[in-house]
């Protein structure tokens, strides 16, 4: 294992995305806004809201994926990201459950902090810059949701699962970026998705969880799961990975908690959102800044 310093545009876990990209993370961050006040509405069982919502983003990119190349190795690559995505799954629908979605958002967003921890581990170079900006990052998404921790058992044990599907979603996105060296973005995630509703699959039926009998409601609030947050949320994210470092993607995750705030509070499902918002958003704004923006005499190293 040798460290060399590496051209910086294309190996910089904090470069700042191509436009395309950037307006894909953009659509995808609004996607996955949805995601939080959508399942504090549903009644769905867990488990059984997390198989159908990726066995309908599955079958809706398998048709895309079709006469594209299965490379075995990144096929193992992405079926272990479709199980870690439906542990992260499992961990952010209990946090929604079991606490506020302003404070199971807000802990959830650590997301691009275990990512660069992830990177770190593996030799990966994250110039101190970037931690200032995820740490004013992360005080914007303290703002916003106004630090709403509470005290009681049911809520901590929700922040906890909220903290584990943070973590577990960073490592998901870092196998998904190894995942897509070796596979079109359409297999991957047809893989992925149909991996993580197998994965949840079980659970349901040994719990004795209901697959079918749910009202009309139910189903329209997992429709809008499936286009909203799997299909523009996720799937927009995974598309990015190709070209973009999970640093970065993960980073994005930040704007999740100001527009899940918005949202929550439009489904009523939350509070509404105070003046301070506009403050958090711009504290994650410059935080984001701070990360993307880089001295010019800092090497970028990685290991290889």
């Amino acid at each position: 294992m040798s460290v060399s310093p590496r051209n910086e545009s294309v190996h910089n876990h904090t470069a700042l995305p191509a436009r395309p990209d950037l307006i894909r993370l953009i659509i995808g961050i609004f996607g996955v806004g949805s995601s939080g006040p959508l399942i504090a509405l549903s009644a769905m069982p867990v488990p059984t809201l997390i198989f159908w919502r990726n066995l309908g983003g599955s079958l809706i990119t398998l048709p895309f994926a079709l006469g594209h190349k299965v490379d075995r190795t990144g096929a193992k690559w992405a079926i272990l990201a479709g199980i870690f995505l439906s542990f992260h799954f499992m961990g952010f629908f209990l946090a929604m459950r079991m606490t506020s979605v302003a404070a199971g958002t807000a802990i959830a967003a650590l997301q691009p902090i275990f990512a660069a921890l992830f990177l770190r581990f593996r030799g990966g170079f994250i110039p101190n810059k970037a931690w200032l900006g995820m740490f004013v990052s992360f005080m914007g998404v303290l703002v916003v949701t106004g630090i709403d921790i509470q005290l009681d058992r049911r809520s901590f044990l929700g922040d906890l699962a909220a903290l584990l599907s943070g973590a577990l979603a960073a490592a998901y996105m870092l196998i998904g970026s190894h995942a897509q060296k070796n596979l079109q973005t359409t297999t991957y995630t047809s893989i992925c998705y149909l991996t993580c509703a197998l994965t949840a699959l079980p659970i349901t039926l040994i719990a004795g969880y209901e697959l079918f009998s749910f009202s009309t409601r139910e189903w329209v609030i997992l429709l809008g799961l499936i286009i909203g947050a799997q299909l523009l949320g996720h799937t927009m994210f995974n598309i990015t990975l190709k070209r973009v470092s999970p640093a970065v993607v993960s980073l994005i995750v930040f704007f999740e908690v100001p527009i899940a705030a918005f949202l929550a509070s439009i489904f009523g499902v939350g509070k509404q959102p105070s003046p301070s918002i506009y403050l958090g958003v711009l504290l994650i704004l410059i935080g984001c800044i701070f990360f993307v923006t880089r001295t010019k005499t800092e090497n970028v190293m990685t290991v290889e």
